[in-house]
């Protein structure tokens, strides 16, 4: 179908498909087939019912049934992430009586610290891009795809309860859905009042310090105030929380290094992808065009963009004060003036770090890169200014030059960014960018900016087969800071199986 199309005209094309005049039809599967600029269209798949095609049978989705009885059994969850949030609704649901414990506030307060942050450059270690309601996911595109196999029944389960919390129908069917941050911040809130409603409760401001750990059991959780007695325990803290790591290697969690990626985001103005990927400024029925990079270079780490943001803005989403990292942020319209996407190199720690590598180890490399941004940007009397350069300035180490337009609210500090970055790494995005370059059209005119430290978690808990943290018998470690999920879908289906696991 044309991109711009119709109710009244899809209904005729399966009208003339089927010879049939009374019919009704669902959207089964939707996406953009843009492999030749001059016949850009929709690929749509559509299940119809009608009487005069006989009998037949739908397909038959994977679903989930949550195994709901009376419990005596308690659960404390911590992170209201999509990981964390997730598998306590599961439990909720299946009659266990739980308690999320968020480190920072609602979505609304949150939404207001955030405001504040970006106008005055105050940092709130509980209202920022890393911590509160939702998670990281909430300040984001929202994308809801995944490349986690084996999640079709928990995938179903999660996009069923955005759509009942006020999300779009069109993510149960589009190839590539997305909420974006507008949306997202009203579903978290509606999920919220769902699990409440159910009989849960969730604290926030309230964050975990501790765990009491005696002959392999956890007994209880300690937060800045109180402690929390349960028969089980599932940590969701995202991929943000190093002193809960930190904490967990503590008591004896086994934690190992593993791949991660390490770069800079890259932003150009949305017209300019829009021509270099259609052809044309704009395209009727599509919201902005995206890309998929990647290359190898011979000699040089893998690079690729992760979490390509169309129409958005990029944000500064340090966790904590005194650390410099940039992430991309875009709302539902997709409609703002900008393009941007991390350009990031894959990196082994034992490689980066040294060959006797720890969790602990490489936790303090992430953060000494994060604290070297941001005492560079401090040089300058803007701590969360962004340090940038142009994309050819990168490639050919020259520069830096002079300011640009961009979406970053907190201003762009010129700078040598291939030196701030290892040197590993900055060679190979400068290959990797020459690749891009003659890939896209005009990529080469943006600009490059930041530290981009956040793709995945540096680490992984070691998981027994039923999911429970090695040695550890009742204590769960799910999501993006598990080292297992990247991404809401993944994070959040790793939560679904955490608890699934547990009513087990």
């Amino acid at each position: 179908m044309a991109t711009g199309y119709t109710d009244d005209q899809l209904r005729e094309r399966i009208s003339k498909k089927l010879g049939i005049r009374e019919f009704s039809y669902s959207i089964e599967g939707k996406s953009l087939d843009a492999r030749k600029k001059t016949d850009i269209h929709w690929l749509i798949r559509v299940g119809v019912s009608s009487p005069q095609i006989g009998t037949g049978k739908p397909d038959v989705r994977p679903t989930i049934t949550i195994p709901r009885k009376r419990r005596n059994e308690s659960a404390v969850v911590v992170g209201s992430g999509p990981a964390g949030f997730f598998c306590a609704l599961f439990l909720q649901e299946a009659g266990f009586s739980t308690t999320i414990l968020e480190r920072g506030t609602n979505v609304t307060d949150r939404a207001r610290g955030i405001a504040i942050f970006e106008k005055t450059g105050r940092f709130d270690p509980k209202a920022n891009y890393a911590f509160g309601e939702g998670g990281a996911g909430t300040f984001s595109d929202g994308k809801l795809t995944s490349r986690s196999k084996h999640i079709s029944a928990e995938r179903r389960f999660i996009l069923d309860e955005y759509i009942n919390a006020g999300a779009p129908e069109e993510i149960a069917y589009l190839s590539h859905p997305h909420l974006g941050s507008d949306t997202l911040r009203v579903v978290v809130e509606n999920l919220r009042r769902r699990y409440e409603a159910a009989g849960g409760t969730i604290r926030f401001e309230t964050r975990l310090t501790d765990l009491e750990i005696r002959n392999g059991i956890v007994v209880s959780a300690i937060g800045d105030t109180d402690q929390f007695t349960a028969d089980y325990f599932v940590i969701a803290p995202g991929h943000s929380a190093y002193e809960t790591y930190r904490m967990l290697l503590r008591r004896g969690v086994a934690i190992k290094p593993k791949n991660f990626a390490v770069g800079s985001r890259v932003e150009h103005p949305q017209e300019t992808i829009n021509i270099a990927q259609w052809g044309t400024p704009a395209l009727a029925g599509v919201k902005a065009a995206e890309y998929r990079l990647s290359a190898n270079p011979p000699g040089y780490l893998p690079v690729y963009t992760f979490c390509m943001c169309p129409g958005g803005v990029i944000v500064p989403a340090s966790a904590y004060e005194g650390t410099n990292i940039v992430n991309g942020m875009s709302l539902y319209q997709r409609n703002g003036t900008f393009a941007n996407a991390a350009c990031v190199a894959a990196v082994n720690p034992y490689e980066l770090v040294g060959e006797n590598a720890s969790a602990e180890s490489v936790l303090d490399w992430v953060e000494a890169l994060e604290t070297a941004f941001s005492e560079y940007a401090a040089t300058s009397g803007n701590r969360y200014g962004a340090p940038f350069c142009t994309i050819t300035d990168f490639i050919h180490r020259r520069g830096p030059g002079a300011g640009r337009n961009t979406s970053y609210p907190l201003g762009l500090i010129p700078a040598p960014l291939w030196e701030l970055l290892p040197e590993t790494v900055s060679s190979s995005m400068r290959a990797g960018l020459v690749e891009f370059c003659r890939t896209i059209d005009g990529f080469d005119t943006g600009i490059i900016m930041g530290l981009e430290s956040k793709t995945s978690a540096p680490v992984q808990v070691l998981r027994e087969e039923n999911r429970n943290c090695t040695g550890i018998r009742n204590l769960y470690v799910a999501g993006e800071g598990s080292g297992f999920a990247g991404g809401i879908i993944s994070s959040a289906a790793d939560g679904v199986r955490a608890a699934m696991a547990i009513c087990e």
